[in-house]
């Protein structure tokens, strides 16, 4: 089995609680995340215990990544959220997570981590896993930020 860890860091022209209510909306990820739909669980999908399926990849040769909420706190004082998942299988297992927090003017800083491991993989692979995982969030992230960009500074995200 191989351990796969990376962070990706990302700065976005919104603000904090936006880039915050576009990253818990689990249904919106398939927006941006490259190659992924979603399909969320019944009830608040912010409330530990939540639980979520992203698939990523192309018809019958998607990747199943079940996550369960174990935090996700907002702090208005702060403008800045927490969340954590963990990963449930049947592939990935771990935790992933971020962190954003206002950033210069009515920017926001992006903090995203994930650290699983994947099974029948050899551990040499690893970095090379990472680093793809790596460039994939950070394609999303740009995906985001231009979707943020284009909807206006304070517009409502769309209904999934």
């Amino acid at each position: 089995m191989a351990k796969v860890r990376f962070e990706v860091r990302h700065e976005f022209t919104s603000s904090a609680r936006i880039v915050w209510d576009e990253l818990v909306d689990w249904e919106g990820h398939a927006a941006w995340v490259p190659l992924t739909r979603m399909e969320v669980d019944p009830g608040d999908p912010t409330a530990v215990g939540a639980t979520f399926t992203a698939y990523t990849g192309v018809g019958r040769l998607a990747l199943p990544d079940r996550m369960r909420v174990v935090r996700c706190d907002w702090t208005d004082s702060s403008s800045t959220g927490d969340c954590e998942v963990e990963k449930l299988g049947p592939v990935l297992t771990g935790r992933a997570g971020f962190t954003v927090e206002p950033a210069d003017g009515d920017r926001a800083v992006l903090h995203w981590f994930e650290d699983v491991t994947v099974p029948y993989t050899p551990q040499f692979v690893a970095p090379v896993l990472g680093k793809i995982g790596a460039a994939g969030f950070r394609a999303g992230m740009r995906r985001l930020a231009k979707q943020l960009t284009q909807r206006g500074p304070e517009a409502p995200a769309p209904p999934s």
